[in-house]
């Protein structure tokens, strides 16, 4: 056989997964050329055995730029950052792979300024769409989003890589209208959006609680054969759940031939959102017959499904069982969860137990958790302690403090108030305005407190009126009115 054809066996067993083979091939073979030393080079860093790859590289009696952009690539792979670079570096002759391996490598391994630093030196970077989509990817990474979507406004020839990357990394950084605009843009220019980038328009639709876009990408999913794939599956799920679909939510579940742990923790997670205990409940027995054993995140949601529900001692079973049944340790959210859960049943004492207990030092979300429970039950007492702690803790929400102020004014204690309200101005925190939205006839309308630019607002007002009419005759809630922190500026009692 010739060496063409002792290389092409050797490539053939890195292709096929048989990485041993290739290797007894080439300690057999009669004669090397720089091909067969590069081929198993390559294959070693492409099974991650990068130690291997570097005692060939090593053993190379005459090695060329693909000998080294494998050798950096493997570098990268592995961490060895400078390696990396003094390897690149040494090159006597780099070609834009090794230019774009190298920048690539940076930016995986969040060494963006390095990157930058690179990509600035590169020859005829600004023709090169594989370096150019590599930064846009870092600069999505380090939150400069305009500044990544300059540069893919740059690239002349965008491929379905490049729109990928920053329909990516408009979802990653909640930009999800700019991320579902990107996609249609995509879609126009007869490219296909990668399984990756499905799942990233489906966490905009979540985003946006849009369950019409959430279907129209739902389609798209389809369409391009995303759907097969548990990750696109799982954003799937996500996002029908925080449209309030818990129907196609678990029809969504159901595509998933072998759901993994996160299609399990996922699916479990919507149906505690939505207060479904028993679903999650039975979710969780399908999951330990098919042999997925869950995890902390698992028991942190049928945590959340008990809070919904109201479910004290299931909470309180759920939580010995994740420890005796499954040898799990409960982290700090696991308490904070529990203490929600005794605190917003009126169990305040046996909250402010197992803060005292928990192996863990008692963190915002757990005093934050107690300091709601005493709002819920008026418990002045334990309020000051949990409020005064969250304020050492150093919290900037606005909540705490105002739950701790309309605990002193349901006590009377105006003065605290004052103080409290003092406190907020202090440390700069001003109340968050919180807004909602609805969905009607394929448009999201969004609505902030105290906001009357909308061109329809007397009818929205007339409309919420009639609402609280109707529900204080039929007594589900209390009066909107029904606050004594109402901003900033304005307090008021009932």
């Amino acid at each position: 056989m010739t060496v063409v054809t002792w290389n092409s066996m050797i490539a053939g067993c890195v292709e096929n997964d048989c990485i041993d083979d290739a290797t007894m091939y080439f300690r057999t073979m009669p004669e090397q050329n720089v091909g067969s030393w590069n081929a198993m080079i390559s294959g070693y860093v492409k099974y991650g055995m990068v130690e291997e790859a570097e005692r060939l590289f090593d053993e190379m009696p005459k090695k060329n730029v693909i000998s080294y952009t494998a050798m950096i690539d493997g570098c990268m792979k592995k961490g060895e950052i400078d390696k990396a670079r003094l390897l690149f570096e040494r090159m006597p002759h780099k070609n834009e792979v090794s230019w774009t391996v190298m920048i690539s490598g940076y930016v995986e391994n969040e060494c963006f300024d390095e990157a930058k630093e690179l990509f600035q030196k590169m020859p005829d970077k600004n023709e090169n769409v594989v370096a150019m989509t590599a930064m846009v990817v870092g600069y999505c990474k380090e939150g400069r989003v305009e500044e990544g979507r300059i540069l893919f406004d740059g690239i002349l020839f965008k491929d379905s890589v490049a729109y990928n990357a920053m329909i990516s990394g408009y979802a990653q950084n909640g930009h999800s209208k700019e991320a579902l605009k990107l996609l249609v843009e995509m879609l126009r220019m007869s490219l296909r959006p990668d399984q990756s980038s499905c799942a990233s328009v489906l966490s905009a639709c979540a985003a946006l609680a849009s369950p019409v876009a959430g279907r129209q990408t739902h389609a798209v999913v389809i369409k391009h054969g995303a759907d097969s794939n548990v990750s696109a599956c799982n954003a799937l799920i996500t996002m029908y759940s925080k449209c309030g679909s818990i129907f196609e939510c678990e029809l969504a579940f159901e595509l998933i031939t072998s759901p993994d742990l996160i299609s399990w923790n996922t699916i479990i997670a919507a149906f505690a959102q939505h207060g479904l205990y028993k679903k999650a409940v039975a979710f969780l027995e399908r999951m330990v017959l098919r042999g997925c054993e869950p995890d902390g995140i698992t028991f942190l949601s049928l945590l959340s499904a008990c809070a919904h529900a109201g479910l004290v001692s299931q909470s309180v079973s759920w939580f010995d069982s994740m420890m005796k049944n499954y040898n799990i340790t409960p982290r700090p959210e696991h308490y904070a969860c529990l203490i929600d859960i005794l605190g917003r049943a009126g169990q305040l004492d046996k909250a402010y137990n197992i803060i005292q207990e928990s192996p863990f030092q008692a963190d915002l979300a757990a005093w934050g958790a107690l300091l709601a429970g005493c709002r819920a039950h008026s418990n002045v007492e334990l309020g000051q302690l949990a409020g005064t702690r969250v304020m050492e803790l150093g919290g900037d929400s606005s909540g705490p403090y105002i739950m701790l102020s309309n605990i002193y004014a349901e006590a009377g204690m105006w003065g605290e108030v004052t103080r409290v309200r003092g406190l907020m101005k202090e440390h700069g925190i001003r109340k968050q305005p919180a807004y909602s939205w609805t969905e009607i006839e394929n448009k999201v309308h969004y609505f902030l407190g105290g906001d009357i630019s909308h061109p329809r607002i007397r009818e929205i007002h007339t409309t919420l009126k009639q609402m609280n009419l109707q529900m204080k005759f039929q007594e589900k809630v209390l009066d909107f009115t029904d606050f004594y922190f109402l901003d900033e500026l304005n307090c008021t009692c009932k």
